[in-house]
């Protein structure tokens, strides 16, 4: 099993909290992870299976009483009702640690959690592999503000040349990110038919799959892009408000990310919608209809697809880390633009992606204006790219390639 860099704050959690709760998108590897840190001390029980599931509804003491703590329970959003029976066991034996509960999030889910464990229970989230957790540096993975500091000295090694079209058409996923034999198609359109008919609607009420398909797809063809609600609405053919609600279930459950506007002392010059992001690019591209090399790379999209894998990878390394990221985006009504801002230290940090291996000094004109129009506010601007090394680009900011960031 590869690193991952979730595993401290799990264990810091396991010394304080009676329970933990990991939630995260299906397959991002949560079992796997908990049944490591629990063997040999934890027994573990997957509510995934119907039998055990119609045990536990129908008879919780019972099942609480066979399956006792210290104790891993899988798939806990399948019976979130057994939350409650878990909150009077805490509150009669408190010890750290002996809870330790999996699912994948949503609306159930966490409702029973914010009803039942709050002050019990420490939640946390994990996501499909950072790019350094994929390289197997996930134990050696930077916080957010440790990762900031890093990117202003060299790497300390120089990593070998990774495919980056390979990473964006198969995207993060453990299993097929590890498993080079395993079908790219196969595996992605098998994972999205799995999340619509369990996920969706097991879980969401939502009737007419077809139609939330096609909202998916629209979403992926979006990604990089500034939320549009009633566009995205009406190219679907559904209301502004069912548009609003599906979107909110595909954020809750991890498969969307909405970076909010950074708009503090400018005000009214700055756009306020938030920018939507699909947080794995490997479902992204089999949702557009990308399966190639060539097409990748040749493609309109290619340029959204390389932001998207960085933003998405500061916002997992905030995750890993047990913390709520700070990220957010800038763009003027006057054409000033940060694909990303990070605050970190009271300051703020900002990125510009370039999908190019030629970066010239004019790719770094808007962050140089904003960071005159936010004195006091912005401290570093870096450019991340396709080109090799670290060399300042214009007065004031800094190409990093694009590995290099990410490994640290």
């Amino acid at each position: 099993m590869k690193p991952r860099a979730l595993t401290r704050a799990i264990q810091t959690a396991m010394r304080t909290f009676p329970a933990v709760v990991v939630t995260g998108p299906r397959q991002s590897g949560k079992t796997t992870l908990l049944r490591a840190l629990g063997a040999g001390t934890h027994r573990f029980v997957s509510l995934e299976d119907p039998d055990v599931r119609i045990r536990a509804r129908e008879d919780p003491v019972g099942f609480l009483d066979r399956y006792g703590p210290p104790v891993i329970i899988d798939e806990i959003q399948y019976l979130p009702e057994l939350l409650s029976y878990i909150k009077t066991r805490i509150d009669e034996h408190r010890r750290p640690g002996q809870w330790l509960l999996a699912g994948s999030q949503n609306f159930i889910l966490m409702h029973g959690i914010s009803q039942s464990l709050a002050g019990r229970a420490a939640v946390l989230s994990l996501l499909p592999f950072s790019l350094a957790e994929r390289l197997g540096r996930g134990d050696r993975t930077a916080d957010v503000p440790g990762w900031l500091r890093a990117l202003e000295g060299d790497p300390a090694a120089r990593l070998r040349a990774i495919d980056l079209a390979d990473i964006l058409l198969r995207g993060n996923y453990p299993e097929i990110a590890i498993h080079k034999t395993v079908d790219r198609q196969l595996w992605t359109g098998s994972y999205i038919a799995t999340y619509l008919e369990r996920d969706v609607r097991s879980l969401s009420q939502i009737g007419d799959l077809r139609t939330f398909e096609r909202f998916l797809k629209l979403c992926a063809a979006r990604t990089g892009q500034i939320l549009n609600l009633s566009d995205l609405a009406r190219e679907t053919g559904v209301s502004v408000p069912t548009a609003k609600r599906w979107l909110s279930i595909l954020e809750t459950g991890y498969q969307v990310l909405l970076l909010p506007p950074f708009y503090r002392n400018i005000g009214k010059r700055l756009v306020k919608s938030p920018k939507l992001y699909f947080t794995d690019t490997g479902l992204a591209t089999y949702l557009m209809g990308i399966h190639g090399r060539e097409a990748l790379l040749d493609g309109p999209q290619f340029g959204a697809l390389f932001e998207t894998l960085i933003v998405t990878d500061v916002w997992k390394r905030s995750l890993h880390s047990g913390r709520m990221p700070a990220m957010y985006y800038l763009r003027t009504q006057d054409g000033l633009e940060a694909d990303l801002a990070v605050e970190s230290d009271g300051a703020l940090t900002l990125f510009e992606m370039k999908g190019t291996m030629t970066v010239l000094p004019k790719h770094a004109a808007s962050l140089l204006r904003l960071r005159n129009d936010l004195p006091g506010t912005v401290g570093k601007a870096f450019m991340i790219s396709m080109a090799r090394g670290r060399f300042p680009v214009g007065r004031g900011a800094m190409n990093i390639d694009w590995l290099d960031a990410l490994a640290i």
